[in-house]
């Protein structure tokens, strides 16, 4: 379904729990945030489905291995399915281990809202919210504009965290 992803800033968005079923769908998700680097890559269509199948179960895989608990969910948007919401639920923090929104669904405050709502919760809980980002990834821009600071660098992600007292002013 096409959409207008203006449209979508003030449609429902609610979340439910990943369920084995949900596995095409996460990986559509992973996939369309890769296109744009895959498309300089001279590889056939068939080496980049493989390449990206590889990847996207390899990252499924440790998610599941190394943040047992978290809550993994499907981001809705007016019951449609629109991206992914994983958070690490931690003594000291909450992580956002994985936020993604299919291309429709970009751009239209759908990943603010879901992150001010952690932020909340954080800053409820006298919790930091950290999550990590590639160096060169736009979404990094809507972070720092919600009061998340770069803490560390690691390969090619930068570390980034917002505690509560600046998630309050978010």
């Amino acid at each position: 379904m096409e959409r207008n992803p203006r449209a979508a800033s003030s449609a429902a968005v609610t979340l439910r729990p990943i369920t084995p079923d949900d596995a095409p769908f996460l990986y559509r998700v992973y996939a369309s945030t890769r296109e744009e680097e895959l498309a300089v890559i001279d590889w056939t269509p068939d080496q980049k489905a493989a390449f990206l199948k590889m990847q996207f179960d390899a990252q499924h895989a440790y998610y599941q291995q190394h943040y047992a608990g978290a809550a993994f969910q499907v981001i809705l948007v007016d019951g449609e399915p629109a991206g992914r919401l994983y958070l690490a639920r931690l003594p000291e923090e909450l992580r956002i281990v994985d936020i993604a929104l299919l291309p429709a669904y970009r751009g239209a405050g759908i990943d603010t809202r879901l992150i001010r709502e952690v932020l909340a919760e954080a800053a409820g809980a006298g919790k930091v919210v950290r999550i990590h980002v590639e160096q060169y990834n736009p979404a990094r821009r809507l972070y720092e504009r919600l009061g998340f600071v770069p803490v560390g660098e690691f390969g090619i992600y930068i570390h980034m965290e917002c505690r509560p007292d600046a998630a309050a002013q978010a």
